[in-house]
């Protein structure tokens, strides 16, 4: 007997055995792979860029106040 837990190995052979594109996991994986990406490449909206600069400046005043 192995000391590999048996889900462990059962993961393992099967990234091995069946790790193609015709694999539902592998599907899944990409296209949640090629979203992510898309969504890093965003530009930020400058509404939320205004609000950020907001929340410094409250902070700032908040901590000159104490």
């Amino acid at each position: 007997m192995s000391d590999i837990p048996e889900n462990q190995r059962r993961a393992g052979m099967a990234g091995r055995a069946g790790g193609g594109l015709a694999d539902p996991n592998n599907q899944i994986a990409s296209k949640l792979k090629a979203l992510y990406s898309a969504v890093e490449r965003e530009p930020i909206p400058d509404m939320f860029l205004d609000l950020l600069e907001k929340l410094d400046k409250a902070e700032q005043i908040g901590k000159s106040q104490l």
